[in-house]
C-alpha cells in the first residue's frame, strides 16, 4: 500500500469517516462551510470587546483582539476535532463577550475580567469531572434557560443599534425618553445608511436561507463603506473607532500581545464577594446551557446520537469546551464555546472531527489576515448583532405564556436585560420571580435547592445598598 494511501486509511479509521457514512470530500466541504458561516466572529468579537473601556479607561487593541480570536478558535476547534471527533467548531461566544465587555470590564481591569473567565472555565471543568454539570443544568427550568437566551438576544441587538448610531442616548435630556432615533431624532449621515442597508441585506439573505449570510453581509457592506468613504465628504469620527479604508497590506504578522494578559485573582480586590460570585455565575450560565444545546443539536443533525439520545464522547466534549473557556480567558479573547453554526458543516455532509480540523486550519490562516478585519466599521458589522439577536430571540416560541409561574419570570428575564443594560440583572430578576411565585403558589418544593441558593444570592445583590447601610448603622 503506497504511503499516501496508508496515511489516508489511518486518518479514515481514526476519525471513523467511512464508518459514519462520510468521505474526505464531504468533511473538507463541511469544514469550509462552518468556517465561512462563523467567520464573522473575527470581526464582531474585536468590536464588542474593543469598543468599551475598563474601569481604568483602558481599551483593548483591535488587531490584537483579531489575533487572539483567531488563535483560540483555531486551537480549540482542532482539539475538539481530535479529542471529541465531532464536526463542532468553537470560538469566542456571542453573549459571553457581551457579559465580559458590559458587565465585568466596567467594574475592574481587562486583566481581572479575563481572569474571571479563566476561573469560570476551570469551574466548568470541575463540574464536568465531578458530574455536577448535569445537576446544575437540571436545577434551572428549561423555559427559564430559553428566556435567558432571548434576553441576551435583545441585549445584543440593542448593542448593535447603539454601536451603529441608529439609536443614541439623548445628551443632557432630563425628560422621560432616554434614547432616540439617530443623533438628532432622525437618521442622518452615510455611516447610518450603511448600517440600514446592512440590516436589509442581512435579513434578505437570512430569509433566503443562504449559508454564510452574516459574513456575506459584513464583507459586502464593508466594501460599500470603503467606496462611500472615498467618494463622500465624511468626518472620520462619524465612523467611530474604525474608518473603512483600503489597507496598505492584506497580510500581516499576528500580534500576540494579549496572550497571557490576565489576572486570576485581581477581581477579588475590585468587587465585593457577592457581586463576584454572581458575575462568575452569570458567565457560567451563559456558557453552560448554550454548549449543551449546541452539542445535542449538532449531534442530532448529524445523526450521531445513540438509541437513548446520548451524544458520543459527551464527557470529553464538555471537558474540551470547558478548557476552551480557560483558553479564551488566558488569551483575552473572552470565553470560547461551541457554535451552532457548525450545523452548516453538517448540512454539507460533515460527520466527524476531521471537518473541525479543516475549520481550525482556516482560523489559523486568518491569523495572518488581521488587516482585512481591521477595516470593517461597526456600521458594517452591527447588522450581524441584530441578526444574532433575532436568532437568539427565536427561542421565545418555546416559552408557555399561558403559565404565569414560568411566563412572568421569563418576561422579567427578557425585559430587564436590555432595559438595565445588564445580563446579570435579567437573570437575577427571573430567578427571584420564579422562586417567589412558586412559593406563593405552594410549590416551593418544586424549586431545586441550587436555584434557591442562587435566588438568595441575587436578593442580596439587589439589596446590597440597604444591607450595607444597615450594617453601617449597627457599627
Amino acid at each position: 500500500m503506497p504511503a499516501a494511501q496508508a496515511v489516508a486509511h489511518a486518518v479514515d479509521r481514526h476519525f471513523r469517516i467511512s464508518e459514519r457514512g462520510s468521505s474526505f470530500a464531504r468533511e473538507v466541504r463541511g469544514g469550509f462551510a462552518t468556517f465561512f458561516t462563523m467567520a464573522y466572529i473575527l470581526v464582531l468579537n474585536p468590536i464588542i470587546l474593543g469598543g468599551v473601556e475598563d474601569k481604568f479607561g483602558t481599551q483593548l487593541s483591535g488587531p490584537q483582539l483579531v489575533t487572539v480570536t483567531a488563535l483560540v478558535a483555531a486551537v480549540m476547534t482542532a482539539v475538539m476535532g481530535l479529542g471529541g471527533n465531532l464536526p463542532l467548531a468553537l470560538a469566542a461566544g456571542l453573549g459571553l463577550n457581551a457579559v465580559v465587555a458590559f458587565q465585568l470590564a466596567p467594574l475592574m481591569s481587562w486583566a481581572d475580567a479575563m481572569g474571571l473567565v479563566v476561573l469560570e472555565g476551570i469551574l466548568i471543568c470541575v463540574l464536568v469531572v465531578t458530574g455536577l454539570r448535569e445537576a446544575v443544568m437540571n436545577a434551572i427550568p428549561q423555559q427559564l434557560k430559553q428566556a435567558i437566551s432571548v434576553g441576551i438576544g435583545l441585549f445584543i441587538a440593542f448593542i448593535g443599534f447603539i454601536d451603529a448610531g441608529f439609536v443614541t442616548r439623548i445628551p443632557g435630556d432630563s425628560g422621560t425618553v432616554p434614547v432616540q432615533l439617530g443623533a438628532t431624532g432622525q437618521l442622518a449621515g452615510w455611516p447610518v445608511l450603511v448600517f440600514c442597508l446592512g440590516v436589509l441585506l442581512t435579513i434578505a439573505l437570512m430569509a433566503r436561507r443562504m449559508r454564510g449570510a452574516i459574513l456575506i453581509s459584513i464583507v459586502t457592506m464593508t466594501v460599500v463603506a470603503i467606496v462611500i468613504n472615498e467618494l463622500a465628504d465624511i468626518e472620520p469620527l462619524a465612523w467611530g473607532l474604525t474608518v473603512p479604508a483600503i489597507p496598505d497590506d492584506i497580510v500581516a504578522a499576528p500580534d500576540f500581545g494579549l496572550v497571557g494578559s490576565f489576572s486570576l485573582f485581581g477581581a477579588f480586590e475590585q468587587v465585593g464577594a457577592v457581586t463576584l460570585v454572581l458575575l462568575v455565575f452569570t458567565l457560567l450560565l451563559s456558557d453552560f446551557f448554550d454548549t449543551m444545546g449546541t452539542v445535542v443539536g449538532v449531534s442530532s443533525e448529524a445523526g450521531l446520537l445513540d438509541e437513548k439520545g446520548r451524544v458520543p464522547n459527551i464527557g470529553r466534549i464538555l471537558l474540551i469546551d470547558g478548557v476552551a473557556a480557560v483558553a479564551g480567558g488566558a488569551a483575552s479573547s473572552s470565553s470560547n464555546t461551541s457554535y451552532i453554526e457548525s450545523a452548516a458543516g453538517v448540512g454539507e455532509g460533515a460527520r466527524t472531527g476531521f471537518a473541525s480540523l479543516v475549520t481550525g486550519g482556516l482560523f489559523a490562516v486568518a491569523l495572518f489576515l488581521t488587516p482585512l478585519a481591521a477595516v470593517v466599521p461597526s456600521q458594517a458589522a452591527a447588522p450581524a448583532l441584530v441578526a444574532v439577536g433575532f436568532l437568539l430571540m427565536a427561542q421565545v416560541r418555546h416559552i408557555d405564556w399561558e403559565r404565569y409561574e414560568i411566563a412572568i419570570p421569563a418576561f422579567l428575564t427578557v425585559a430587564v436585560m436590555p432595559f438595565t443594560y445588564s445580563i446579570t440583572n435579567g437573570i437575577g430578576a427571573g430567578f427571584l420571580a420564579y422562586v417567589v411565585i412558586k412559593t406563593v403558589l405552594g410549590k416551593a418544593r418544586e424549586v431545586h435547592p441550587l436555584l434557591w441558593g442562587a435566588a438568595v444570592l441575587f436578593a442580596v445583590y439587589f439589596a446590597i445598598d440597604p444591607i450595607e447601610q444597615l450594617a453601617g448603622a449597627g457599627d
